[in-house]
């Protein structure tokens, strides 16, 4: 593939265009604040009321000098319109507040591919639909561009409808300084189906379980809660970075021999190729759309299953020990 970076996009595309960032959240600031450095006019769209207090995404955006509005005032006066809510707003909030304002020639962004992908989202045939995606969580990327670089990230065009989408959308990487590390261009799909793959299958469903089930087979057999903390969680995020700074390879170099052995014959046995069946029935599930199904009926019912699964972790022994170790790490 091919990696776009700094010389392959002109922020002048941008010039004499108003975004609306729809969301204030987490990424909505970075990428807002980022994109304002970088000489683009941004403004917020939020709630401005949240259960009759004031919503503190909308006072945050506030402070930090940004006009804001209210999501449909925001889409109005916006030529590129970037959605940055919670997965699970993104259809209802376009049907009630933003659909109305999308009109030839606008553009329609978001970070992730999902609700265009399960047609929560339908948009116009004359406007552009565009996405602009870090791969690094919106403290990261902040931090970066703040530093002169930036996160890598993809970007995608789902629909062309000015013959500019790909410029604006690789402008918009160059505002959030994306295109200083490097961006890959992709389809929605693939962003979206390896998205919620990588989620559920390796990085939040595979790893947590992973640590969940040792940490109780440790103390299970006896051995104190404090150290299998230590083993299957503490040092996880060391192995990590290892393997981010170095790849697999270069971890196994720092690692003991002991433990590079230990790797080979028994990952295997843990962690053995039948999960690759699994793994593709899960991809099955997130290809087809069912999983999207299952998950907005979850949100639309209240999230009932989601927050009973919150409260149980709570008060999974290795949530209360881990409390009382990373306060040994804090300082006083």
């Amino acid at each position: 593939m091919k990696i776009y970076h700094e010389s392959d996009a002109d922020i002048s595309f941008l010039k004499g265009k108003t975004v609306a960032v729809i969301g204030y959240g987490s990424q909505g600031s970075a990428q807002a604040l980022c994109m304002r450095d970088s000489g683009v006019k941004v403004i917020i769209g939020e709630t401005e009321k949240l259960e009759n207090s004031e919503n503190p995404s909308w006072k945050r955006a506030k402070e930090d000098g940004f006009e804001v509005y209210n999501i449909g005032d925001a889409a109005s006066k916006a030529d590129i319109v970037h959605i940055l809510l919670p997965d699970e707003f993104h259809g209802p909030v376009y049907k009630a507040e933003i659909e109305k304002h999308m009109t030839k020639g606008k553009a329609l962004c978001c970070s992730h591919g999902f609700n265009i992908v399960y047609k929560e989202i339908v948009p116009p045939a004359d406007v552009d639909v565009i996405m602009v995606a870090p791969k690094a969580p919106a403290t990261e990327e902040r931090k970066a561009y703040l530093a002169g670089f930036g996160v890598p990230g993809l970007f995608a065009v789902a629909q062309d409808g000015t013959g500019k989408a790909e410029q604006v959308a690789l402008a918009m990487c160059k505002a959030m300084g994306f295109t200083r590390a490097g961006v890959l261009k992709c389809t929605f799909e693939q962003e979206t189906y390896e998205d919620l793959f990588g989620e559920q299958n390796v990085l939040c469903g595979g790893t947590v379980d992973l640590i969940k089930y040792g940490f109780e087979v440790l103390t299970e057999a006896g051995y104190p809660p404090e150290m299998a903390y230590f083993e299957v969680l503490h040092e996880l995020k060391l192995i990590v970075d290892l393997v981010f700074e170095r790849g697999i390879q270069g971890m196994n170099a720092v690692i003991s021999n002991t433990a590079e052995f230990g790797e080979y014959y028994n990952g295997p046995k843990i962690i053995d190729p039948s999960v690759k069946d699994r793994m593709r029935e899960s991809l099955k599930l997130i290809e087809n759309g069912e999983f999207a199904k299952t998950w907005l009926a979850e949100a639309r019912a209240g999230k009932p299953n989601l927050l009973k699964k919150r409260a149980d972790w709570a008060k999974h022994p290795i949530e209360i020990v881990g409390k009382e170790i990373r306060s040994l790490f804090e300082k006083k």
